[in-house]
């Protein structure tokens, strides 16, 4: 048995044993799905300046502009589908060995792959909102016209978090707490260094979580308080090591 695959079975063995278990999701985990991370070369920020394009001013003050953007990101996030990762999460969760994913990505890929449980800090792109009347649409309804318009006659806006807008509270709140009582937390796709789903990990840890990383490359967090790092592409480890868990757990969680 190689290096990679006595990890995978010691970070099954992890989830097994885990009362609540946590999966902190980045960029990193839909790249493989065809979306380049924002801050990538190719990414979104290389071509439309985030602070010129990204922030909540800017969309009240000019929102056809900021609609420029927007279809740029619509265009790849539409066409993107659940890679290997995605679906092994939804799997693992339906197995009852992952209690909530916790994601800083708005791509709606969680839930198509199947998970129930996802804790948004960025928000979803797949429905829009109107900031004046207040009514909601589904983005897929609204493709035939940009930029996408209410029945108010206003530009609407999809419901992710833009630059100078809050965290949404509820998912703070909620994400803290689950994090203070955590047995594991797998960070997949992330460096962690956005504030603030970069404190999820330290929270988890301070509570004697046991931290499994997976990442392409080594981040700050290898070296302070990953316990087991798996390193490659997500839509190959992940599911690996469900199929680790399955073989080990059978398919229902200890209680």
């Amino acid at each position: 048995m190689g290096k990679l695959e006595e990890l995978i079975e010691a970070a099954s063995e992890a989830i097994i044993n885990s009362t609540l278990t946590l999966a902190l999701t980045g960029a990193g985990i839909s790249v493989e799905s065809g979306i380049p991370d924002f801050r990538s070369a190719g990414g979104l920020w290389s071509k439309f300046d985030p602070a010129e394009y990204a922030t909540i001013e800017a969309f009240r003050s000019d929102p056809e502009k900021v609609w420029k953007m927007l279809t740029e990101m619509d265009k790849v996030v539409s066409a993107a589908r659940p890679n290997p990762a995605h679906i092994a999460l939804g799997e693992l969760e339906r197995m009852g060995y992952l209690h909530y994913i916790i994601t800083q990505n708005i791509d709606n890929l969680h839930q198509e792959g199947g998970s129930r449980n996802v804790i948004e800090y960025h928000g979803n792109s797949s429905t829009l909102s109107c900031l004046w009347c207040g009514k909601n649409y589904r983005a897929s309804d609204k493709r035939d016209t940009i930029p996408p318009r209410c029945d108010c006659g206003k530009i609407l806006k999809p419901d992710v978090v833009f630059f100078g807008e809050p965290i949404p509270a509820d998912a703070l709140n909620r994400s803290f707490q689950l994090a203070s009582s955590a047995q594991v937390l797998m960070v997949i796709g992330t460096s962690a260094v956005v504030s603030p789903a970069n404190t999820i990990p330290t929270i988890a840890k301070q509570n004697r979580a046991k931290i499994i990383e997976i990442n392409m490359e080594r981040t700050h967090l290898s070296d302070t308080i990953t316990d087991i790092f798996l390193q490659g592409k997500a839509g190959e480890i992940v599911p690996a090591l469900v199929q680790a868990v399955k073989r080990k757990g059978g398919g229902s969680p200890l209680m």
